[in-house]
């Protein structure tokens, strides 16, 4: 008797905590929506928000850079692209970045890139990009939507171009087996070429022995191990958590454990955020993502997202700091996954405000009209 006592106690606690949670979220959503004074708290005032951006455009050199490239690339100078990928050296996920422009720039223009393989035809990076650029054309025919939403003929031809795109990516990775560029290319196409776990098993261990914390390449791992493809929830979580365990000080590899919950957002299976062991994951997200210098290119993404699901896990003063972070910009998922990116973005960082316990600045400290963020 006392033990069934004890359970219907215990039970009327957690009904009642509850009910009190919910109660003063609903206060801080409505003290949002209707007293928030974003500059009262050093943040960006509303009508500063910028929804086209994510983040702040690159530095000038960095844009110099990369329209220099470009410029050379389409008046036929591929030898400029070849150096730009090279310079990078052993830092895989920064040369994977500069494969990634160089497919860009010939989307507009491939001429130079077809000229490169033919003059230089052992280059590793130049057969990797020409192999990933198979693999983009596969789905651009099968378009972006879940697998019942694609025509049967646009899926038969995606999962027939695939295999010709990974035996290429195959002879680039003979040409430099060191580099892991043609081993991330591999396994972004198993999962649409229908690999299953130990096939895939083989290409991600041919990744990781190069490159064991490639940022891009776990990215497409994390997909191939989601419940739509060859995994499940609890397979694509375990992974990104491996990631985050693994991950060394100054990677964005952390990061990954975002994306996790954003795949099971879109899902509408991400929940609550609130058991004690996703906070202590979350806590550990922000801890990592904290030592990544602060002008990465993942950066930026990572910080909207770990803003608004420290918010939604309770952690509010961790979600406060990422949008101080954050500044003007709201042109990123989750805020975009919606028709209004300001309204979402706002009433998330006045939430964070209100619950925080955040005190308002004096007037003469607080952000003008106008100027900068």
């Amino acid at each position: 008797m006392t033990h069934l006592i004890i359970i219907v106690l215990a039970v009327a606690i957690s009904a009642a905590v509850t009910r009190a949670r919910k109660a003063k979220a609903a206060r801080a959503t409505a003290w949002a929506r209707t007293d928030f004074d974003a500059a009262a708290y050093g943040l960006v005032p509303r009508e500063r928000l910028d929804p086209e951006r994510a983040g702040p455009p690159p530095a000038p050199h960095q844009r110099k850079e990369s329209q220099a490239v470009a410029d050379a690339a389409w008046a036929g100078n591929w030898r400029h692209a070849a150096e730009y990928v090279a310079a990078a050296g052993p830092d895989w996920d920064e040369r994977w970045t500069r494969l990634e422009l160089l497919d860009a720039i010939a989307d507009e223009d491939g001429a130079w890139l077809k000229a490169w393989r033919a003059a230089d035809p052992d280059n590793c990076d130049a057969a990797a990009l020409e192999a990933n650029r198979m693999v983009h054309a596969a789905w651009e025919v099968r378009g972006s939507g879940y697998a019942h939403e694609v025509p049967e003929e646009a899926m038969n031809a995606f999962r027939a171009m695939l295999p010709a795109a990974i035996e290429a990516a195959k002879r680039a990775s003979l040409l430099d087996p060191a580099n892991p560029a043609p081993w991330v290319v591999m396994v972004t196409a198993a999962r649409g070429a229908r690999y299953q776990p130990a096939q895939f098993e083989e290409l991600w261990s041919g990744l990781v022995q190069r490159a064991p914390f490639h940022y891009a390449g776990h990215l497409q791992g994390l997909q191939y191990w989601c419940a739509k493809w060859f995994g499940s929830d609890r397979e694509m979580l375990a992974f990104a958590e491996r990631a985050l365990d693994a991950a060394p000080a100054g990677s964005p590899l952390g990061g990954l454990y975002l994306h996790a919950l954003y795949e099971l957002q879109l899902r509408d299976r991400l929940g609550t955020l609130t058991s004690e062991d996703t906070r202590r994951r979350l806590r550990q997200t922000a801890a990592s993502l904290a030592l990544v210098r602060p002008d990465h290119r993942q950066l930026t993404e990572l910080r909207h997202l770990l803003a608004a699901y420290t918010g939604r896990a309770g952690l509010h003063d961790l979600a406060l700091e990422q949008f101080r972070a954050i500044g003007p910009y709201c042109g990123c998922h989750p805020w975009t996954d919606g028709d209004d990116p300001v309204a979402a973005f706002e009433q998330a960082r006045g939430t964070a405000v209100h619950l925080s316990g955040a005190q308002p600045l004096p007037p003469e400290l607080r952000p003008k009209a106008g100027l900068g963020g």
